[in-house]
């Protein structure tokens, strides 16, 4: 299974089975801890203005506000306690223009060493996220905020701290259509859609007091693979969806048939991270595997997410040198490559 080494989802070790709309137009080496500060961010009365529509969940699609059909497509970051840098706005217009882009993903771990839980600086993390924002309204961009629970398993050992971060992002940017809030990344460690349920339903009011439209993104069990415990005992909220997570050399069609019947039972799935390799974050890029991931949640309008925006020794890092604002193809790792020519040949 994959920890820090790139966020990654546990290898499945069960037998399984054999076989194989529109896009509107947001973003984890060499990997040393770098203090490059992040733009400055802009206080919530400074905000540039956005052109984004608010969103809003129907059935199993997420739609703007004239009910068009929307999926996002967009890059998460890695750590933010690690890879600051890739934090700005100069990189997210890059992303956007060259790759073709709509959202970004700020991975803020809670558990992990300078996590927001255990000794990480909160107000520098916060800011961190800020500037993310800020970042992606500038570029008339979506983005998501992103709880990252991973080896705190049962994201209910941080309740108290989710809600209160999650009330002071929700009352900052309550009018900012922006915004996605991803309330806990990968439930793991034997944590049931029960413990999960419990959690979301105490956190998802605390945004829903701020930001009374936002989309909240819950994780399901199992490193956000057992998306059937949400069919069948779905949460009683409106404008949420379930977020599941693939790495495409180790998940393969068994997964996209839950998606699928998922989907066809009327879950709304979105998948808030991805990687073209292993589960672990490492290894080459599976290029027949992931190609048909994505032809399958374009065919769905299901919104994906990559990891990661960093230049770590791992095959999931999108780049493969240390240029954080304005990289060229040459700047770019295998699946960062395979990503941005994807992307590029299915605007």
């Amino acid at each position: 299974m994959a920890l820090l080494a790139g966020c990654g989802v546990a290898t499945h070790t069960e037998p399984q089975p054999s076989g194989e709309s529109e896009i509107t137009t947001a973003p984890s080496g060499k990997g040393e801890t770098r203090q490059a500060t992040p733009e400055t961010s802009m206080s919530a009365g400074e905000l540039e203005t956005t052109t984004v529509s608010p969103l809003h969940v129907e059935g199993t699609k997420l739609l703007d506000s004239a009910g068009k059909t929307m999926q996002l497509r967009g890059v998460s970051t890695h750590g933010i306690a690690w890879y600051p840098q890739y934090v700005n706005a100069d990189l997210f217009e890059n992303l956007k223009r060259d790759w073709g882009i709509n959202a970004a993903r700020i991975a803020m771990y809670c558990a992990e060493s300078g996590g927001y839980c255990t000794d990480g600086n909160k107000e520098q993390l916060k800011k961190t996220v800020r500037d993310g924002i800020d970042a992606a309204v500038k570029n008339d961009m979506y983005v998501i905020v992103d709880w990252h629970t991973l080896s705190d398993n049962d994201p209910n050992m941080h309740v108290d701290e989710a809600k209160e971060f999650f009330g002071e992002i929700a009352n900052e940017y309550a009018d900012v259509p922006n915004v996605l809030y991803e309330i806990c990344n990968e439930p793991n460690g034997g944590t049931t859609w029960a413990q999960v349920k419990r959690y979301a339903e105490q956190v998802i009011p605390v945004v829903r007091a701020r930001a009374k439209d936002a989309v909240v993104l819950v994780g399901t069990p199992n490193w956000c693979q057992d998306i059937e415990a949400v069919t069948a005992d779905p949460l009683s909220v409106d404008n949420v969806m379930h977020t599941v997570h693939f790495y495409a050399a180790d998940h393969g069609q068994w997964l996209r048939d839950k998606v699928v019947a998922a989907i066809k039972a009327g879950t709304p799935v979105f998948v808030s991270e991805f990687g073209a390799t292993a589960a672990n974050g490492d290894g080459g890029v599976d290029v027949k595997s992931a190609d048909a991931w994505l032809d399958m949640l374009d065919r769905y309008d299901v919104s994906y997410i990559i990891w990661n925006m960093s230049d770590k020794h791992e095959g999931s890092a999108l780049f493969a040198t240390n240029e954080a604002r304005d990289p060229i193809e040459s700047d770019l790792s295998d699946e960062g490559q395979w990503y941005r020519q994807y992307l590029r040949e299915h605007r």
